[in-house]
């Protein structure tokens, strides 16, 4: 489990009853099997998980993670970082894409493959084969213009990713960081402040910014306002 953030939040109203949600996987884990869990999330620490079942910790700030990511560095073609294992040591790993959170995304797989029995330099290694599916940050070049396609549904928390990826993004000469974004659905009472909190991480991530749909309005308010 990677994150505890607010997608789904109209339907299960509070970031508790999501994390009780997604704890609900615990149901169907037999005795003895891992669970791949995010130690800097805000949330997860504070589960309880069921004694019957083997948490492994991942995380990059916490110091007692049972599996951390160090020496993370983005470049042009991907990121490459330490995966330091409490269990089967240190590994150098590379994924090709950009971003924190999919550093974060990387762990939990990683975690999970070995404490299911796969060899750990392996799965390391492995990681450097990973594919986005879909449009999940399908990095495009046409004309001279780099576009970053990430457009499977939206939340605050994946909006705050993808921005800053954008704001890491260099453009060239005579170029500018342009977000073009939509509206986020399924934030219930927490779609204004949502749609605010974007608006201003995209006034400091893009010199641009252009936004479509009636819940956006507050979006391009709350950029216009920094």
């Amino acid at each position: 489990i990677t994150m505890i953030g607010v997608s789904h939040l109209e339907n299960l109203g509070t970031r508790e009853n999501i994390l009780k949600a997604k704890l609900e996987i615990c149901t169907g884990l037999p005795d003895g099997a891992p669970l791949a869990l995010n130690a800097d999330n805000d949330l997860l620490p504070t589960a309880s998980i069921p004694s019957r079942l083997r948490p492994v910790w991942f995380g990059i700030d916490a110091a007692n993670a049972d599996v951390r990511a160090v020496d993370v560095v983005t470049g042009a073609n991907g990121t490459t970082f330490k995966i330091i294992d409490t269990q089967y040591g240190t590994f150098d790993a590379a994924i090709p894409t950009a971003g924190i959170h999919t550093v974060y995304d990387a762990l939990a797989a990683y975690a999970a493959a070995t404490r299911l029995g796969l060899d750990a330099a392996r799965c390391a290694a492995a990681l450097a084969t990973y594919r986005t599916t879909g449009m999940r940050q399908h990095i495009v070049e046409k004309g001279g213009i780099t576009f970053i396609e990430d457009c499977y549904n939206a939340s605050p928390d994946s909006m705050k990713a993808a921005l800053d990826l954008l704001r890491t993004r260099t453009p060239g000469k005579g170029g500018r960081r342009v977000a073009v974004l939509g509206d986020m659905l399924e934030l219930g009472s927490a779609s204004e402040t949502g749609h605010r909190q974007v608006g201003a991480w995209a006034a400091r991530s893009a010199d641009l910014l252009v936004a479509y749909g009636p819940l956006s309005i507050a979006m391009t308010q709350a950029a216009s306002q920094k």
